[in-house]
């Protein structure tokens, strides 16, 4: 009795199981999740309604040495900037809460895949918001025409300095979000902490450790004029720990909690 060799054929097609999503499917997955549910769908739509509303407000309201491109497009961007976050948080929270993450991870069990997913997809939101923010602003200061000197004029620096405080609002909402896990208390420790360390600042003995931390304070060049250095520096320390701390808290618990 002789055994014969089964030499495989090269040219024949394996199986080496489903090809993982790639990053981009799973941003726009998540991009879907903020639309999919009532409570992101309608707060995106309040905040475009709100964009609208405060630039026409800027637009019409007060002199017309205040009707400046400048002037409208940072009152447009104000709604973007605090409630927009609101978003990344539930975007993170919802599913722990909602008990929807067993299917997210037994579909993507790579963790760290799902996060940066989930911050990108927050990320091209903040883009898209500002973008709509700022062709809003074009468009209502060309409607309104104010005939004042510098109606247009507007720094190329200020812009994306307004862009990158979207952004890193995003961002610290998607921090918090992953921080706790929990949509309420992210949203109320979102808004509470950053007011009640302004409101210590406010102690004379205080104020100047404070303000290095006092997002208030910090952020409120990004929108006005070109910053200098020691502006720069107040942003970065106040990032560190409004939106770095909060992130790599979310990282570790997100890899080390149990999935039910």
């Amino acid at each position: 009795m002789t055994a014969s060799a089964v030499i495989a054929d090269p040219a024949a097609p394996t199986f080496d199981g489903p090809a993982r999503p790639s990053l981009a499917r799973l941003t726009g997955a998540e991009l879907r999740k903020m639309v999919d549910t009532r409570a992101g769908f309608w707060l995106q739509v309040t905040v475009l309604g709100l964009t609208l509303a405060f630039a026409i407000i800027q637009a019409v309201v007060g002199q017309a040495a205040d009707h400046t491109l400048h002037n409208i497009l940072v009152s447009a961007v104000l709604p973007v900037q605090v409630l927009l976050p609101v978003v990344g948080i539930l975007l993170v929270s919802s599913e722990w809460s909602q008990r929807t993450t067993l299917v997210t991870f037994t579909l993507v069990p790579q963790r760290p895949r799902i996060l940066v997913a989930k911050l990108a997809a927050g990320i091209l939101l903040a883009v898209a918001a500002f973008l709509i923010s700022l062709g809003l602003a074009v468009l209502i200061t060309a409607i309104a025409a104010p005939a004042t000197h510098g109606t247009w004029s507007l720094s190329g620096v200020v812009p994306a300095q307004i862009l990158l405080l979207v952004v890193v609002s995003m961002v610290m909402g998607l921090g918090f979000g992953a921080m706790l896990l929990s949509s309420a208390p992210a949203i109320v420790l979102y808004f509470g902490l950053p007011l009640a360390w302004t409101a210590l600042a406010s102690i004379p003995a205080l104020r100047g450790p404070a303000r290095w931390l006092d997002a208030g304070r910090s952020f409120d060049p990004m929108t006005s004029h070109v910053m200098s250095a020691a502006e720069w520096a107040h942003v970065g320390t106040t990032l560190a720990a409004w939106m770095l701390l909060p992130v790599l808290i979310g990282i570790w618990r997100i890899a080390r909690n149990e999935v039910s």
